[in-house]
């Protein structure tokens, strides 16, 4: 895409072949442009994510925010690359969500804008850090949107938003006990958030060419979300 040809060995079978075509020939364009100049991306920001609310005009303009939109390469998982798109591609998924009502979709937009837009902060401090869980993007991310937000539950949300596919991680491992123990952990800190957590998983796994089985492990196994199909 965009001119480079790019090989990642696939870890996993992924069946999102097609959604990535469809995605890609929609938004071919934008995946082959560098983009560095202000007023472009402030243009590509208008053409891609369109605010509909005040809060989500305000996130855009951040400049820590900004930055974040326009990290990233082509890679397993994320063969778009940069932040930006990856946004519009599970926000095109979250008006695929039949029968989705006002309140949900606006939580739900405002969880895809901002849960991933902070792994240029993870990478640049891993660098010092290295890998540890208060140097995660989900972390700069929901201490971040506490700055605009007081929805503990969404927030934590955000925090979390990465925990079910850690928790599919242990049960490949065969570690089942840690599994368990995460996983009703997560259960625990969602509380009446669960389907709401489900609905931003499912969008967020069904992009790209991610593995599709943390997914499909997760709806054959939490009890209380109501499954759906786009």
């Amino acid at each position: 895409m965009g001119g480079r040809s790019i090989r990642i060995k696939k870890r996993y079978k992924s069946d999102m072949s097609d959604n990535m075509n469809t995605f890609a020939l929609k938004y071919e364009s934008y995946m082959k442009q560098d983009v560095t100049d202000k007023v472009e991306q402030e243009r590509l920001i208008k053409e891609l994510i369109r605010a509909e609310t005040d809060l989500e005009y305000t996130l855009l303009h951040h400049p820590d925010f900004r930055e974040g939109l326009f990290f990233g390469t082509p890679r397993y998982g994320h063969p778009e690359g940069k932040i930006i798109l990856h946004i519009r591609e599970v926000m095109d998924n979250v008006e695929r969500i039949p029968l989705l009502n006002p309140i949900d979709r606006e939580k739900l937009r405002l969880i895809t804008l901002v849960h991933d837009v902070f792994k240029n902060k993870e990478a640049e401090s891993r660098k010092i850090k290295g890998r540890r869980p208060d140097n995660h993007h989900a972390v700069y991310a929901a201490e971040f949107v506490k700055q605009f937000i007081n929805d503990e539950q969404l927030i934590t949300l955000i925090r979390l938003h990465d925990e079910a596919y850690y928790c599919w991680q242990l049960y490949k491992r065969d570690r089942q006990l840690e599994c368990q123990i995460r996983l009703d952990n997560l259960l625990d800190a969602l509380g009446d958030s669960l389907q709401l957590f489900y609905l931003f998983f499912k969008c967020d796994t069904r992009t790209g060419d991610k593995n599709q089985e943390p997914l499909e492990w997760f709806e054959r196994t939490v009890k209380g979300i109501e499954r759906i199909d786009f």
